[in-house]
C-alpha cells in the first residue's frame, strides 16, 4: 500500500474505466433485450464470441479494422434476427424459463460450431495500426487502444440513447415494452419491434466482441466469464435499465481495477461483493425496474 502514489491511483481508475467500457458494451445489449422483451439471453456471450471470430475472419479477408467494425455488428445482428424470428418468438408468453433454456442451449451450440470450424486454440488479434502505442495523460502513459475503447463505448451509448429516447421508432419500442397490447390496438406490429430490438442487442454484443479481440486471445470460451460479469453489471444497475448498465459497467470496471491494485486475486471476487452490497441496500438495483426502460 505504501508504494501506491496518487498518479498510480488515478491511472488505475482510468484503467478501470477502460475495462468498464467493455462491460458497458456487453451489458447494453443484454439489458436492452431483457428490458424490451423480458428475455434473459444466455447466448449473449456466444454472440460476443461470434463477433470476435467474425471480425478475425473479416480482417484476414480485408486487412481493414474499420471495415470489420462496421460489418461485424450487422453480421452478428443478422444472426440475432434469425434466432429471434424462428427460435425465440414461438416461446413468448410461455414463461421466462423457456427462452432462458433455449438461449443456454444455443450458446453451447455456437461454441461447439466455432470449435469445429476454428479449432480449440485461441487466435491472437493484434492491435490495429494507428491505435498502437501509448498516450501521456499527465499521470502516466496509457495505451491508445484502451482510450479508443472508451470513446467507442461512449459513441454507442450516445447513439442508443438518441435512438431509443429521441426517435419515433424508439417511442414505439418503449411503448411496446410497457404495454404491447395498446401498441397492437394502434395497428403496430409489435413482433417486428421485438425483432429489431433483439437484432440491435446481439449486434452490440458482436461489436463488443471485435473491440475486445485485441485485448485477449480470440477463443471459443471467451464469452463465458464475461457473461457472468455482465449479469453482475445488469443486476447492480437494475435489470432492463440501460442507464443502469452504463453506470454499473463503469463502476464494476473501476472496482475490479482498484481491487486488483491492492490484491490481484481479489479482483474477481470484488464484483460479487459489490453486487451483494447493492442488493442488500436496493434489491431492484441502482436504477432498476424490471421489464421497463430505466
Amino acid at each position: 500500500m505504501s508504494g501506491i502514489t496518487l498518479d498510480l491511483l488515478l491511472l488505475q481508475i482510468v484503467t478501470g474505466i477502460a475495462l468498464g467500457a467493455v462491460y458497458v458494451l456487453f451489458a447494453l445489449g443484454l439489458s436492452l433485450i431483457f428490458g424490451m422483451l423480458t428475455v434473459v439471453n444466455f447466448a449473449h456471450g456466444a454472440f460476443f464470441m461470434v463477433g470476435a471470430y467474425f471480425g478475425v475472419w473479416l480482417f484476414a479477408q480485408t486487412g481493414n479494422f474499420w471495415v470489420c467494425l462496421v460489418l461485424v455488428p450487422f453480421g452478428v445482428g443478422g444472426v440475432g434476427l434469425v434466432v429471434e424470428r424462428f427460435l425465440v418468438r414461438p416461446l413468448y408468453g410461455r414463461g421466462i424459463d423457456y427462452p432462458l433454456l433455449l438461449t443456454f442451449g444455443l450458446s453451447i451450440m455456437f461454441v461447439e460450431i466455432v470449435r469445429m470450424t476454428f479449432g480449440l486454440d485461441g487466435i491472437p488479434f493484434s492491435t490495429p495500426r494507428g491505435l498502437t502505442g501509448a498516450v501521456n495523460l499527465g499521470i502516466g502513459h496509457f495505451p491508445l487502444y484502451r482510450l479508443f475503447l472508451i470513446g467507442a463505448a461512449a459513441v454507442v451509448v450516445a447513439f442508443l440513447y438518441f435512438f431509443i429516447e429521441k426517435t419515433s421508432y424508439g417511442l414505439v419500442i418503449r411503448a411496446g415494452a410497457r404495454d404491447p397490447e395498446i401498441v397492437r390496438v394502434l395497428g403496430i406490429d409489435v413482433s417486428k419491434v421485438w425483432l429489431v430490438v433483439f437484432g440491435i442487442g446481439t449486434g452490440i454484443a458482436g461489436l463488443s466482441g471485435i473491440l475486445s479481440a485485441p485485448l485477449q486471445a480470440v477463443a471459443p470460451e471467451m464469452g463465458v466469464p464475461l457473461l457472468a460479469d455482465a449479469f453482475v453489471v445488469t443486476v447492480v444497475g437494475g435489470m432492463g435499465s440501460l442507464k443502469g448498465a452504463v453506470f454499473a459497467g463503469v463502476l464494476v470496471g473501476v472496482v475490479v481495477s482498484l481491487t486488483s491494485l491492492v490484491s490481484p486475486e481479489a479482483g474477481r471476487v470484488s464484483i460479487f461483493v459489490l453486487m451483494a452490497v447493492v442488493l442488500l441496500v436496493r434489491p431492484q438495483g441502482l436504477f432498476g425496474r424490471a421489464g421497463a426502460m430505466g
